[in-house]
């Protein structure tokens, strides 16, 4: 996302009229969210300056710093978890935008013995060969036919024995995957992976009414 992101942060970029972030916020508090625990890197404590403690959305917003080099997704989720507690907790990336129903992804929750619930989504036209597949039954399968959208609902006992450190989510969930504890469904509507400025404008114009929504 350089150089958008040398002086700013990628959550704090705007899209249609407010940062990314806020568009993330919005939505988990219209789903019931009220905690939200934000990881944050490369200048931090720009979002915590802006952000606050989230009494503008209602919510509650708690932060988890990692430095300026980041710890990947699986070592920012360690290093947050004493903050996200022992239930489930919903996983939302940062640089992504979808209208997926948050509230209905909560409140189905994670079934008995699963690990985690992946949304995946068509692959998009800069990800043509996709990350995992869904079964007829609801697995996850580590098979390439369809995206991983960067939100998933996880259970802390995923990351059991891991330490604190830098490291990627993917094989973690290939681990649970091949043990039979990942399930998932398949997302239709709105996503954008707002990954590069093109895309960044892309969802700008699309948000703000002056452009269309792609197929993926």
């Amino acid at each position: 996302m350089r150089p958008l992101t040398d002086m700013t942060p990628k959550p704090l970029l705007m899209v249609g009229g407010k940062p990314l972030i806020v568009w993330h916020i919005e939505a988990l508090a219209a789903a019931g969210v009220r905690d939200i625990v934000i990881n944050h890197a490369w200048l931090g404590a720009q979002i915590v300056a802006y952000l606050g403690r989230g009494d503008t959305w209602g919510v509650r917003l708690h932060y988890s710093p990692e430095g300026t080099q980041g710890l990947e997704t699986g070592g920012g989720i360690v290093n947050a978890l004493p903050l996200l507690g022992d239930a489930p907790f919903l996983v939302v990336n940062g640089d992504v935008f979808t209208d997926i129903n948050y509230g209905a992804l909560i409140q189905a929750g994670l079934q008995e013995g699963v690990l985690a619930h992946l949304c995946l989504v068509k692959n998009p036209a800069h990800h043509p060969q996709g990350d995992f597949a869904l079964t007829e039954q609801g697995l996850v399968v580590d098979h390439p036919a369809l995206t991983f959208a960067g939100i998933s609902l996880l259970s802390a006992n995923l990351f059991h024995g891991y330490p604190v450190g830098s490291f990627p989510l993917a094989p973690l969930l290939r681990k649970a995957m091949q043990q039979g504890k990942v399930t998932g469904q398949q997302h239709s509507g709105l996503w954008v992976d707002v990954g590069t400025p093109q895309r960044l404008q892309y969802l700008d114009e699309l948000l703000t009414g002056r452009g269309k929504v792609l197929s993926c």
